[in-house]
Order: C-alpha cells, then sequence, then structure tokens
C-alpha cells in the first residue's frame, strides 16, 4: 500500500512540473512572438523572392508600400501557435532530460546529462513540436509572402487554411515542407538547448553558484547567444521550408520534393542560395531567444 501511494505522489509530481514547464513555455512563445514578428517577415521576403537587394531595403520597401501594421502580418496565427510550439518544446525538453537522467542514475550518482544528451533531449523536443510548428508556420508564411492589395491571395488565416486544404487534402495542403521541417527543427533545437545548458552550467560551475542565482541578465545574454547558435546550425534547412511552403500547387509548382528543391536552388543560387536572409535573422535571434529564456526562468521560479 505504502509503495503504491508513494508511486501516485511521484505521478502528481511528474504531472505537476509538467504543467509548469508548458505553462512557462507558453509564456515563453508570446514573448518570442511579439519581439520577434517585424524581423521574420523580413527574412520571408528575403528568402522567397529576389525584389530586395538586402535586408534594408527590403523594410524599407514594406514600411513605404505597406505601412508599419505590415511588420505583423500574420501575427495573429503565430501568437497562438507559436505559444503552444514553444510551451511543447520545454514541457517536451524537460521530460526528455529526467528521463535521461534517471537512466544515467543507474550508472552515476548525480545522474548528469551529457552535452550530446542535452542535444538529444533538444532534438526530441524540435521533432514533438514539429507536429504543431509545419502548419502553424506554413500559414504565417502564406500571409507573410502573399503580394500587397489587390494581389492579395488569402483574406486571412482561417482563408489561407481553407485554400492550402483544398489542395491535396488538409493534411498535405496544411503539411507541405514537414520532412525538411522535421529535420530543421531536430538540428535548431538540439542546437539551442545543448549551447544554453552549456553556457549556464560553466556560469555556475566558474562561479560556485547554483544555477537559480545567475542573474537575468545573465540568463539574456546565454539565451541570446544559444538563438545565434540555433540558427547558424539550421539555416538552410529553413530555407528549403520557406520555399517549399512558398511554392504554387499543380501546374505552378517548382519544387516535387525536399530534395528536388535543395538541388534546384544550388543549381540557380549556389551555396549562397542556402543563407539568403542570415542577415535579420542572426538580429531577430538574439533579443528573442533572449526574451524567451529569461521569460521562461522568471516563469519557472515564480511556478516553483
Amino acid at each position: 500500500m505504502e509503495s503504491e501511494a508513494f508511486e501516485d505522489i511521484e505521478k502528481g509530481a511528474d504531472a505537476l512540473r509538467t504543467v509548469k514547464d508548458l505553462a512557462a513555455g507558453a509564456a515563453g512563445g508570446i514573448a518570442q512572438v511579439l519581439l520577434g514578428q517585424p524581423f521574420d517577415i523580413v527574412k520571408v521576403r528575403l528568402q522567397t523572392t529576389t525584389q530586395y537587394s538586402g535586408a534594408a531595403e527590403c523594410a524599407k520597401q514594406i514600411f513605404k508600400n505597406e505601412g508599419p501594421s505590415a511588420f505583423y502580418k500574420g501575427t495573429l496565427t503565430p501568437l497562438i501557435g507559436i505559444g503552444a510550439c514553444v510551451s511543447v518544446q520545454f514541457g517536451a525538453f524537460h521530460e526528455a532530460r529526467r528521463r535521461l537522467e534517471a537512466l544515467n542514475q543507474k550508472k552515476y550518482a548525480d545522474g548528469a546529462l551529457s552535452y550530446g544528451q542535452y542535444y538529444m533531449a533538444g532534438s526530441f523536443a524540435g521533432v514533438t513540436n514539429s507536429v504543431l510548428s509545419g502548419p502553424i508556420e506554413h500559414i504565417r508564411i502564406r500571409l507573410q509572402a502573399q503580394p500587397h492589395g489587390a494581389g492579395r491571395l488569402y483574406d486571412g488565416p482561417i482563408d489561407c487554411i481553407r485554400k492550402l486544404s483544398a489542395h491535396n487534402g488538409a493534411m498535405r495542403g496544411l503539411y507541405r515542407g514537414q520532412a525538411v521541417t522535421i529535420l530543421r527543427e531536430a538540428q535548431a533545437y538540439g542546437s539551442w538547448f545543448m549551447a544554453f545548458e552549456y553556457m549556464m552550467n560553466q556560469d555556475a560551475k566558474r562561479n560556485n553558484i547554483n544555477r537559480e542565482d545567475i542573474s537575468a541578465v545573465k540568463v539574456a545574454t546565454y539565451g541570446g547567444l544559444a538563438g545565434e547558435a540555433l540558427w547558424l546550425s539550421s539555416y538552410p534547412f529553413d530555407v528549403i521550408k520557406s520555399k517549399m511552403q512558398t511554392d504554387g500547387f499543380g501546374a505552378n509548382q517548382k519544387f516535387t520534393s525536399m530534395r528536388d528543391c535543395f538541388a534546384k536552388t544550388y543549381a540557380v543560387e549556389g551555396f549562397g542560395g542556402f543563407w539568403k536572409g542570415i542577415g535579420p535573422t542572426l538580429l531577430r535571434a538574439m533579443p528573442v531567444s533572449a526574451g524567451t529564456f529569461v521569460v521562461v526562468e522568471l516563469a519557472m521560479k515564480a511556478l516553483a
């Protein structure tokens, strides 16, 4: 009886930890969207068109032709969806981390993870997250890349979902580019969480303090640098994802698969084609990732 009661308590504690991880991640996701959306629309335009000479020119033309509100075009979908995505990312990461720690404890006392295991846990979080992020980002990218004014293709997120679902069914329409999305998410979030954990652990070790005592300024700095690592390690996958998710349908479709998109991008644009838009992406990554980790860390402390 005592063992059963103990198991019930353990299960309840695990469930509570998961709820806290999800809630903290959701708060971080909202901060991520609000901070990063203006940079993201510039990135998508640079990735999917050739009409701009660079990031500054792109931002200038968007402001001039579409107004300041255009920088938050397609925000409703990610504001709801990315909050859910980041919630899943942190929930899945911490669940995988706890499982790996439990396995490690069978071998040695403290159960501390290697950085390879942090990467594995982050990759698991990314793959889990891709179920949500694939269609959410597809809708956002369609709305961000569509022509302004009379040439608009979609009236909003719901209209975009309806029209995408009309092509090859809801799953194939909404989940176009899912294979490369999974690869991007696994690489990106494996690198993101591993880099952040490395910097936080090294700081705690160097200064002989607990992680909880690391200042918010340092958390922001390490979070921002982890964001740079995320994009530098995964950006070519993101370019291919954007190209596939703005591609036409039927006779207007340029790319038949992820592999075909890689091959055609290299043939037309060379190696540099896989890095178009990296400038605004890295500018965006620092404040967005810093804000995400600070908000998550504060939320975790508040929920403790």
